[in-house]
């Protein structure tokens, strides 16, 4: 089936090397412009939450720093909790794997 004169694509000339990179250039910088305007966005909306984790800084530093130093000076523990986390994440997957054959 020939295409007739109203379905027929008209020809359209493809854009040179220079038109293409400038045109390249302009939606580059339009993407710019959009990230700006995102980024001021985004962080105007999430300071109200950086000013309250600002509040909590501190305190986590302490409570890191006093767990650290309990690590270093008896491993033991932290090795124990570790071997109990480890064995109760292997038992939660054998469990769910059991409920994914029974089922």
């Amino acid at each position: 089936m020939k295409p007739s004169a109203k379905t027929a694509k008209p020809l359209v000339q493809p854009l040179s090397r220079s038109q293409r990179k400038a045109q390249l250039l302009a939606e580059l910088e339009q993407q710019r412009v959009d990230i700006l305007i995102e980024s001021a966005f985004l962080q105007q909306a999430t300071s109200p939450l950086d000013k309250s984790w600002k509040s909590f800084k501190l305190p986590l530093y302490f409570i890191g720093g006093v767990a650290a130093l309990k690590l270093v000076r008896h491993p033991g523990g932290a090795m124990a909790a570790g071997r109990k986390a480890l064995a109760g994440y292997m038992l939660f997957k054998k469990l769910k794997l059991l409920a994914k054959v029974a089922t």
